[in-house]
């Protein structure tokens, strides 16, 4: 006789816990499956590693804008790469362990260690076993993508999976993939002492979608780590090296860090048995909203769909399907704004609804150049650009794209005023402190209402709104 439960999570990563945790409160007849090491993607491989190679890569490069404002001595400070990789690895395993032990709190004897194929969309397979289910909740994640031709060079290979193991690195470094995380670890890298070279097919860096923020953000980028981009990357072997080249350049290097997407971990999982039709990367289509697969009693959620891969988006989707597997119908839930940070120096950031090319002429920008930035200039960071995006017939404010100091700060404040529905001259009337980067955001909100006032003035009395991004003092 098979066994039957409610509910199926499989995945413990970000969005199969946070499912779980709106499941448990009105069944405890659930299964959460995993396969693979416990702990998240973001405490392993993702999010909380890679800002601790960050921070340290950052705090190392200050040492030149030290010198240069009287600090004496800073130069001669020495990276000991070993080291800073086996701090990163403490941290990493510090933020791992406890989410470990987040999942055998939550889960208790519901969690099951082992490989799970749908049978269909009631039914599955688990280590042999048949287990019907009333719903069914697939955070089965994603891998690093790394082309099949690729594989056969070995440890000379890395990806995020694999890069935080690294107990050292060799003198020469491609990384291969110009989105965020290739910019992140390429650059960190290349500030701690690695000789890195970035190769990408698209010819901007970091996601960015608009032309002008991109190239400012290259030549920052630049000064770091040369870059290669507009066409495509082929990686080959000589001898011990590897040879590395697009359509411009041929370099031999010693090891290659591929960050040219990722792959959802859908091999093996049956999906072909829920009676949908799938997509070219074998992903059934699903309501953002509800997260529910056609009308099957079926959730995709987190990075294995696809739509919004990022740890704050992965919780909002499993806490959906989460709450709609244990509901008598699936409801549909507002999405908050979308939200991009890359924490490459300058910070990237994206918000909200971003302009397409020869798209919507309602949409007006405004621009703010950081390069007299009043506090960015005080800490010697005074480079980049943003643009706030705004409806030309209401005034309100869609959306924005960054490659400037601090610009995770900034990209919350617009964010927070996005989800209110805030028009632009609304959002001016937020306090903004002086010195502040923040002023920044100001300045491209002012440069907005200037090209908006003959539709819509500035409300009578507008102080707020009205101070310079550079007051007179």
């Amino acid at each position: 006789m098979r066994k039957e439960v409610d509910v199926v999570v499989i995945g413990a990563g970000s969005a199969g816990l946070a499912a779980v945790r709106q499941i448990r409160q009105v069944t405890d007849n659930f299964l959460l499956v995993n396969q693979g090491a416990l702990g998240t993607t973001c405490a392993r491989v993702g999010c909380m590693p890679s800002k601790a190679l960050i921070q340290v890569a950052k705090d190392y490069h200050r040492r030149e804008w030290l010198a240069e404002a009287g600090i004496r001595g800073s130069l001669d400070l020495q990276c000991d790469l070993p080291a800073v990789m086996e701090h990163v690895r403490r941290l990493r395993d510090r933020f791992a362990s406890g989410m470990v032990r987040v999942t055998r709190d939550l889960a208790g004897e519901r969690l099951v260690a082992g490989t799970a194929r749908l049978l269909g969309p009631d039914r599955i397979l688990l280590n042999g076993e048949e287990i019907a289910c009333r719903r069914l909740v697939l955070a089965v994640g994603a891998r690093p993508t790394v082309p099949e031709a690729w594989q056969r060079f070995g440890e000379r290979l890395m990806t995020s999976d694999t890069v935080f193991e690294q107990r050292d690195f060799p003198k020469r470094l491609a990384v291969v993939g110009m989105g965020l995380i290739g910019l992140e670890l390429g650059q960190a890298l290349a500030r701690l002492g690695v000789e890195v070279v970035g190769f990408g097919r698209n010819p901007k860096v970091g996601g960015i979608s608009d032309a002008t923020i991109s190239r400012v953000a290259r030549d920052q980028f630049a000064r770091d780590l040369p870059l290669h981009l507009g066409s495509a990357v082929e990686v080959a072997e000589q001898g011990a090296e590897l040879l590395v080249g697009n359509a411009t350049t041929e370099l031999r290097v010693d090891a290659v860090l591929v960050a040219v997407g990722v792959t959802p971990n859908v091999e093996g999982l049956g999906l072909e048995n829920l009676g949908v039709e799938l997509d070219q990367r074998g992903l059934p289509q699903f309501d953002p909203h509800t997260m529910q697969v056609a009308d099957l009693p079926v959730f995709l959620v987190g990075d294995a769909n696809g739509c919004r891969p990022i740890l704050h988006e992965a919780l909002d989707e499993g806490l959906i399907a989460g709450h709609n597997a244990v509901a008598a119908e699936a409801g549909r839930f507002c999405r908050r704004p979308a939200l991009r940070i890359g924490f490459c120096d300058p910070q990237i950031a994206a918000v909200g609804k971003l302009p397409v090319p020869d798209g919507e002429e309602t949409i007006l920008t405004g621009l703010a150049d950081f390069s007299e930035q009043s506090r960015a200039a005080l800490e010697g960071r005074n480079a980049g650009r943003l643009h706030v995006y705004a409806d030309r017939d209401s005034g309100r404010l869609l959306g924005g794209e960054m490659a400037v100091p601090e610009a995770e700060h900034l990209a919350h404040l617009l964010a927070l005023a996005v989800q209110q529905q805030m028009t632009v001259h609304e959002a001016l009337l937020m306090p903004f402190y002086h010195p502040a980067v923040e002023e920044g955001l100001r300045a491209a909100l002012r440069d907005a209402a200037r090209q908006m006032k003959d539709a819509h003035p500035a409300p009578e009395l507008s102080l707020c709104g009205a101070a310079p991004e550079r007051p007179l003092c």
